[in-house]
């Protein structure tokens, strides 16, 4: 019933309220959207915040857990760290932790993952034929680690972030 109600509230608005409704929706979604791009310049990275989706990194991660990433060009990569990868043919990134580096005569750098809860390397999750990934492949590396569990966030009761939204909503909703 909710959307019902909604659209009721939307019928007894005038064309001022309205306007003002949409051109406030339409700065809020222009704002997320210029923070998200100025975060993207700022780490290098397509994706600077990341949800942990699978319990492969446990106990370093947990599933609904967000990474901020960063992915410098000039930082070499190295044994232990974290790093979101994607692989050719698949949408969503893997978060996991590098193994080994293979460096080649000429400087190329290749590496391999694994999760740290899987018992075996990541050469399994690999396009066929690939055994190594390359910088090319990496999105970002996990340079600041779970500030916020989303599985969390949404299940307590008296959640004050979720309270705020929910305040400024009601608040717009009535001008």
């Amino acid at each position: 019933m909710l959307s019902l109600d909604f659209l009721d509230d939307v019928r007894r608005m005038n064309k001022r309220q309205l306007y003002y409704q949409v051109l406030n929706f339409g700065m809020i979604v222009s704002s997320a959207l210029m923070i998200w791009k100025g975060l993207m310049v700022v780490t290098g990275s397509e994706s600077p915040i990341v949800v942990v989706l699978s319990g492969s990194m446990e106990p370093a991660f947990h599933r609904g857990d967000l990474l901020f990433l960063t992915n410098r060009i000039e930082d070499p990569i190295r044994v232990g760290e974290i790093v979101v990868f994607r692989i050719e043919g698949r949408e969503i990134p893997i978060v996991h932790r590098v193994l080994k580096i293979h460096e080649k005569q000429n400087g190329d750098i290749k590496f391999l993952t694994k999760g740290d809860n899987n018992a075996v390397d990541d050469r399994g999750l690999y396009k066929q034929g690939q055994h190594w990934l390359e910088k090319k492949d990496v999105v970002g590396r996990a340079r600041g680690f779970p500030a916020l569990d989303v599985d969390e966030l949404s299940m307590r009761p008296h959640n004050t972030f979720q309270n705020s939204i929910k305040a400024g909503l009601q608040q717009t909703h009535r001008l």
